[in-house]
């Protein structure tokens, strides 16, 4: 059993439903289903009994749940005090869903050179939190995309890039050069999860009628770009986001660039985070 799969666990419990469950830990539902059902097999037993309201634990359940508690509290102790013993922290890094490339690279190497004993958590958040953890505390800095509501948060910009909308191939505004929003009048438009921050939403959905029921709610990048490449349904990207064969992206003529950015707690920046800071801003600008 990996502690990841306990969290996982942790969760479902308390939330009584998968869907909940990964709404709570900002992931998509089947990789949930599928460390639940993993820890099972580990096990030889059932954890839920599954109905159509939901799951409730079952008697093995109960007692794996009483027990998890107290040794994800033990483990977390456990690497408090061996980062103390080593003389540092370990620092939790916030990405968007689908976008862990961000932190890749460059700023890895660069990172580790500077920074050799320092353990780094990566946390991935789908679209519905902009923040990528920061704002929840789960995290101590995020390389995430603006714009969403800043209050409490600090930022520096590493690029911009302008967005567009993604289309099919054999879409009649596939070859523009440009595309604005009164062009784009009438179409169907995904639709980012509830509770979203709505500065994020509005920026990122065309339409201002995205609270028609029957677009579809995507939570990361690649099932936004499927819904596209399947059923027509469009969405908003950075013109540099990969595309799978069959899609581009049109520049939205009258829509700003998003912004590329590091953001940390305006209230407390440790001498690791201005580490970090300082780290990705001589990755992006060199």
């Amino acid at each position: 059993m990996d502690l990841r799969s306990l969290r996982y666990f942790i969760a479902v419990a308390e939330e009584c439903h998968i869907g909940r469950a990964a709404n709570r830990l900002h992931m998509t539902q089947p990789p949930l289903s599928r460390a639940i059902r993993q820890l099972e097999d580990e096990l030889g037993v059932l954890l839920f009994q599954r109905t159509p309201r939901g799951v409730t634990l079952t008697p093995a359940g109960k007692v794996l749940y009483d027990e998890t508690g107290a040794l994800l509290g033990r483990a977390d102790r456990i690497r408090r005090r061996v980062a103390a013993a080593a003389g540092t922290a370990p620092l939790a890094v916030g990405t968007l869903a689908d976008a862990a490339e961000q932190v890749g690279g460059r700023l890895v190497s660069l990172f580790r050179a500077r920074y050799p004993h320092v353990h780094v958590i990566i946390h991935e958040s789908d679209l519905g939190d902009p923040t990528a953890g920061l704002r929840a505390g789960l995290v101590d800095v995020a390389i995430t995309r603006t714009p969403f509501d800043d209050t409490g948060i600090s930022m520096h910009v590493l690029r911009s890039v302008p967005v567009g909308v993604v289309m099919r191939n054999d879409d009649p505004f596939a070859g523009h050069a440009s595309v604005s929003s009164t062009d784009l009048a009438g179409r169907r438009w995904v639709r980012l999860p509830e509770g979203a921050d709505p500065v994020w939403t509005a920026y990122w959905t065309g339409s201002g009628d995205n609270d028609n029921d029957a677009s579809p709610v995507m939570r990361t990048i690649q099932e936004c770009l499927q819904a596209v490449l399947w059923n027509g349904t469009s969405a908003l990207a950075p013109i540099d986001q990969p595309l799978p064969a069959g899609l581009v992206v049109v520049p939205l003529s009258d829509r700003p660039s998003s912004d590329l950015v590091v953001t940390w707690p305006r209230a407390a920046c440790s001498p690791l985070v201005r580490g970090f800071i300082q780290v990705a801003k001589h990755c992006w600008h060199t």
